[in-house]
């Protein structure tokens, strides 16, 4: 991965950085290496994922048809 420093930018350039590296997940892997993951406890941690990515996929399918309301969408009178 590479970033590219302008004008002496530092700041500029880490951001950057983090935010390449934030969009490859490699925060997120370097959190789960971090300690030693037992195989069962991986499954039950995948199945968990994937029943919110489906649950979170069927709510965004139903926001775009209409039958649910969007919590962002909702204004706090």
């Amino acid at each position: 991965m590479q970033v590219l420093v302008r004008d002496n930018n530092v700041d500029q350039a880490l951001r950057v950085l983090k935010k390449k590296m934030q969009r490859e997940g490699l925060f997120r892997e370097m959190r789960e290496r971090r300690a030693y993951e037992k195989p069962s406890e991986r499954r039950v941690r995948e199945k968990a994922q994937a029943i919110a990515r489906q649950r979170k996929a069927a709510r965004k399918k139903m926001q775009r048809e209409g039958l649910l309301v969007s919590a962002r969408g909702k204004s706090a009178r």
